[in-house]
């Protein structure tokens, strides 16, 4: 079966992702297209919700905000994002995703190599 190249975002079934609250994500670019170095999300976060402390060992990780606000902490730094504000997290690093704002944040976010929620791929702090 030849792969499909386009997608329409409403026809995208939505997931709640591990180690995230009040999230909900739609994978629009991944492996299911027959995308080997990259996968794109659009994710959808209330208020106060979010990234728990997580890192990606290996894999990189890019947010676009496209509405609502939100601060993003990786490695002591902390960033107040508005839409159109991006950040990157680079492979291994810890880093948290939290909503600030009172609507919804929506963002987009690239992982690359695509993520695919394996837990394999997740390393959360020691407790």
């Amino acid at each position: 079966m030849k792969p499909t190249y386009f997608i329409r975002g409403a026809d995208v079934p939505a997931y709640h992702p591990a180690n995230h609250e009040h999230t909900s994500n739609q994978r629009l670019v991944g492996e299911h297209m027959g995308a080997r170095h990259l996968e794109v999300v659009l994710g959808t976060i209330g208020r106060g919700g979010g990234a728990l402390p997580h890192a990606h060992p290996g894999m990189e990780q890019a947010c676009y905000l496209l509405a609502g606000s939100a601060r993003a902490e990786i490695d002591g730094q902390s960033f107040d994002m508005q839409p159109g504000d991006a950040c990157f997290f680079p492979a291994g690093a810890l880093h948290v995703f939290t909503v600030t704002s009172e609507q919804p944040a929506r963002v987009l976010v690239v992982y690359s190599p695509p993520y695919g929620e394996n837990p394999a791929r997740v390393q959360r702090p020691a407790a």
